[in-house]
């Protein structure tokens, strides 16, 4: 809505935001958080009209676009002609203009999008989404629609949604009284899948270099506010890359992500800056946000990630007064699988910026991240790679993948994944092997970090979690 003065005529439509004076209609089309002014020129509308004229209503204005002399805006519009398109009931409509809480507006998520807060959000969303595509084009990837229904579990974490058209109160089951998935749709068992990346590894195999972007579920029973069941994510796999590209790749990506927010949605990022300002003055002085978020974003991509091992980052916390404090909930010991409290200190406290962890133990990764030479028993590592970020934690996981087959079923075999059932997958290891590797980004992770919104629920449309599947 982005409108110069001009002599000729024009045509606007838009949901009223409010009416002064039976004469100044504030309307928006969702393009900009900015609203045009409409003039309506006493006695231009008969009274009925001028009634319907309510928050919420849709309109359709002709008129002549002037310089304006009010605050706020450098024009207006004078009405000739104005159209009710669609009646907006003052007393029910739950959008007044008026401040509402992030709570109510999750409540009423289909009507939220129209308030300043999500517009701006959901432009964001819209151009991140774009620029992941635009990225991976520039670089050569090939973009691959991996399955959404499948049969593997690429997690190992057996959190699985299941995909079924059998009957719940008459269950097909086998002499030993187990499920008999012959009869149902598929004739196996499904799921929704958790991950793209066996499939996308794949597609690697023959192209070099894939990404998915796509829906992913996960049934954990997590009601926080950096969980959901469903979720996107982009995941690149690239073959002849190792450990090192991989974690090179994923900082060019994110940097990439926020240079072009900054670069197309400046306005609404100056919106979402100024209203996390005012969050922050509410909390106590020792809580706040060092930065704000536009000076987050500049800071990230102005500056070079650090880098650490794992063992390194125990080190860091074993060592930190947090620690001796005993202000962590969560124990800290070689072998833990870091929570986010223990992620964001290292992000937020220690090294106050984003933070990539490599070399985890074998033993709380996935069984496809490749073992690395010479650890000594008891204290196998894998070339994994955790990106961390402020606010968030973990933003980015990804390794390189164990190319070597012998090592390969060796380890799923330890970790009883039957080697049959992933015949398929292999077969990559089979027919001409070679280093690859790749990482998952959690996109509405992303979307939080760049709109700094502290409820992933709030980045994304609608959202789906323990006991909340609404609209």
């Amino acid at each position: 809505m982005a409108l110069e003065p001009s002599e000729q005529t024009v045509t606007v439509m838009g949901w009223v935001r409010s009416f002064r004076n039976n004469q100044f209609i504030a309307l928006n089309d969702g393009s900009t958080n900015n609203n045009l002014q409409v003039v309506v020129a006493l006695g231009l509308l008969d009274d009925a009209t001028v009634r319907r004229i309510t928050t919420g209503a849709s309109l359709k204005v002709i008129g002549e676009l002037v310089p304006s002399l009010g605050k706020g805006q450098k024009v207006e519009l004078k009405a000739t002609t104005l159209e009710v398109l669609g009646d907006s009931d003052a007393e029910k409509y739950p959008l007044q203009p008026k401040k509402h809480s992030l709570e109510f507006l999750r409540e009423i998520a289909h009507l939220r999008f129209r308030t300043n807060t999500f517009g701006s959000v959901f432009r964001l969303r819209h151009s991140l989404a774009f620029a992941v595509h635009q990225f991976f084009n520039e670089k050569g990837f090939i973009y691959l629609h991996t399955p959404i229904i499948t049969s593997s579990d690429a997690e190992g974490a057996g959190e699985m949604f299941r995909v079924t058209t059998l009957p719940f109160d008459a269950t097909p089951r086998n002499e030993d009284n187990s499920i008999n998935f012959k009869e149902d749709f598929f004739g196996k068992s499904t799921n929704l899948t958790v991950s793209g990346q066996l499939e996308g590894e794949l597609g690697a195999m023959a192209f070099s270099e894939i990404y998915t972007f796509g829906p992913t579920f996960r049934a954990e029973n997590s009601n926080t506010a950096r969980h959901l069941a469903e979720f996107w994510m982009i995941e690149p796999e690239m073959a002849f890359h190792d450990i090192e590209d991989n974690m090179n790749l994923a900082e060019e990506f994110i940097q990439y992500l926020i240079r072009y927010a900054m670069a197309h949605n400046m306005e609404d990022l100056e919106f979402l800056d100024a209203r996390l300002a005012e969050e922050e003055k509410q909390k106590p002085q020792n809580e706040r946000a060092e930065m704000g978020l536009i000076e987050k974003l500049k800071f990230v991509v102005e500056n070079q990630f650090e880098r650490i091992t794992y063992t390194e980052a125990i080190q860091i916390l074993l060592d930190s007064p947090h620690y001796k404090k005993k202000k962590f909930k969560y124990d800290v010991s070689w072998g833990i699988d870091m929570q986010s409290e223990h992620e964001r200190y290292l992000v937020e406290k220690h090294f106050k910026k984003p933070v990539i962890v490599t070399g985890y133990p074998a033993a709380i990764k996935a069984f496809y991240m490749r073992l690395n030479d010479g650890c000594e028993p008891g204290k196998e590592t894998v070339a994994a790679m955790d990106i961390l970020a402020p606010g968030i934690g973990e933003i980015v996981g990804g390794s390189q993948r164990e190319e070597r087959l012998e090592k390969l079923e060796a380890r799923m075999t330890a970790m009883h994944i039957p080697l049959e059932e992933m015949s398929w997958y292999l077969d990559t290891r089979r027919f001409g092997s070679v280093p690859h590797a790749g990482f998952g980004l959690g996109f509405e992770r992303m979307v939080q970090f760049v709109t700094g919104m502290t409820n992933i629920r709030d980045v994304i449309a609608f959202a789906r979690t323990p006991k909340n599947c609404e609209f």
